[in-house]
């Protein structure tokens, strides 16, 4: 480092540098100020809108537990429209959903689920694709509803895996297909799944009655 005798070298050594690298320092200072309040607007507007998305949320909850459908449909597409990539919107229209099949519109239903199932939530995708797949067998759709968890990545869906393995069971039971539904519920079972009705279904496979018409 440069050691200067006098004031007046030191303020000329420091004019010398400002006319090297005054501009730059200007616009690196600038910059990193401008990085500061574009980060702080956009974790505010995130925020923002994270509430306006739960309090909208907030409301359609309201509507469900009283039962106010044509209120719940319109929050969860407010929630879709305004909200998009808000995981408040996939909630919504999981609630969307049970509405359209309580009014009998199981296609709208469907598609409802279809979308939340191709979201980025792994979570409630799943839990999308369940509810896809039980109406799926409720209208006769059972190859199709296979096909749906065939697609699942099973090694990314250990946490639902026992779900999938009893409702392929209720497929092969609704297509005759006893044994391969029988070994479905057995794997839920011996993975300790706790379905109050698996047991059930694995005795009713194996019931007197069905062993005397296999004679």
């Amino acid at each position: 480092m440069a050691i200067y005798d006098t004031e007046e070298e030191q303020l000329e050594a420091v004019k010398g540098w400002w006319k090297e690298n005054g501009t730059s320092t200007v616009v690196g200072i600038a910059i990193g100020i401008a990085v500061i309040v574009g980060w702080n607007y956009w974790r505010e507007h995130k925020q923002d809108q994270a509430n306006q998305a739960s309090a909208v949320y907030d409301q359609l909850l309201k509507a469900a537990e009283t039962d106010q459908k044509d209120s719940v449909d319109k929050l969860a597409k407010r929630l879709q429209e305004q909200f998009v990539n808000s995981n408040y919107a996939a909630y919504g229209g999981l609630f969307q959903a049970k509405v359209k099949v309580q009014q009998g519109d199981i296609a709208a239903a469907k598609e409802i689920l279809k979308k939340i199932a191709a979201g980025k939530d792994k979570e409630l995708s799943h839990i999308a694709k369940i509810r896809l797949v039980k109406l799926m067998l409720a209208s006769g759709e059972y190859e199709q509803g296979l096909q749906v968890i065939n697609d699942v990545d099973q090694a990314a869906a250990a946490k639902f895996s026992d779900n999938y393995d009893e409702l392929v069971g209720d497929l092969y039971v609704a297509l005759d297909r006893s044994d391969e539904a029988r070994t479905a519920y057995q794997k839920a079972l011996k993975n300790g799944y706790q379905s109050p009705l698996l047991q059930l279904k694995i005795n009713d496979l194996t019931s007197p009655e069905k062993v005397e018409i296999k004679k």
